[in-house]
């Protein structure tokens, strides 16, 4: 069977890169599936979770925004936050969240208010995979 090279990369590190059948990623238009041989594509990645599957087993991970490089046998992701879902720490996520919706209620300019409005994404993307995950 076909496999897809998916990478991701972060400013600080490639978080992840492995061979994989299929990729799920949170794009700006709704959620998008990847196969082997999938047309080739560009477009922005929303911060969400991205899915891969390899040999029956998925690996979750939450992203923050970045850009998908989509061709036929590669998947590559330059994100601005990517963790695995056992490595989120739930209550420091919260925590996060807590701050970011605290600071977004006092009065900030454009440029600190799309810095907190990210931290935000981040801390939500974080908590909404960890908690879905919970379960399994």
């Amino acid at each position: 069977m076909a496999t897809l090279k998916l990478e991701i990369v972060t400013p600080e590190a490639k978080v992840y890169s492995e061979d994989v059948d299929m990729v799920t990623l949170p794009g700006t238009e709704g959620e998008m599936g990847i196969y082997p041989m999938h047309i080739p594509l560009m477009t922005q990645v929303a911060a969400g979770e991205i899915i891969a599957r390899k040999g029956g087993e998925e690996t979750y991970l939450a992203v923050g925004d970045g850009f998908v490089e989509i061709t036929g046998d590669k998947v590559a992701i330059l994100t601005d936050m990517a963790i695995e879902a056992d490595n989120i720490d739930e209550v420091k996520a919260e925590e996060a969240r807590k701050r970011a919706e605290a600071r977004l209620e006092e009065k900030l300019g454009d440029e600190e208010s799309a810095s907190v409005q990210a931290a935000l994404a981040h801390s939500l993307a974080q908590l909404n995979v960890k908690r879905r995950r919970r379960g399994r």
